[in-house]
């Protein structure tokens, strides 16, 4: 696992893919539950963490949404003797 530290090439201004996220995420759980992280930057890693958890369900939503659409149009195709 990858801890934070080793991580430097994620900003808050920067948009994670979903992997990048939900390592960044991981890590952050990890630091929290190691006590790595003092009471000072405690609350900027709860708003990260809040910020991936939300870029990680819109990914999860989008995909989702894609494969429901893909299955639709196999189903629709197969209904009509296309497939």
């Amino acid at each position: 696992m990858l801890y934070s530290h080793q991580i430097n090439h994620l900003t808050m201004n920067e948009a994670p893919n979903y992997t990048e996220a939900f390592q960044e995420l991981q890590e952050i759980v990890v630091e929290i539950e190691q006590g790595e992280i003092s009471v000072d930057e405690l609350s900027e890693k709860v708003k990260r963490a809040a910020l991936l958890i939300k870029i990680c369900r819109t990914k999860l939503t989008s995909t989702e949404e894609d494969v429901n659409k893909i299955l639709h149009e196999l189903d629709t195709a197969e209904a009509n003797g296309n497939g």
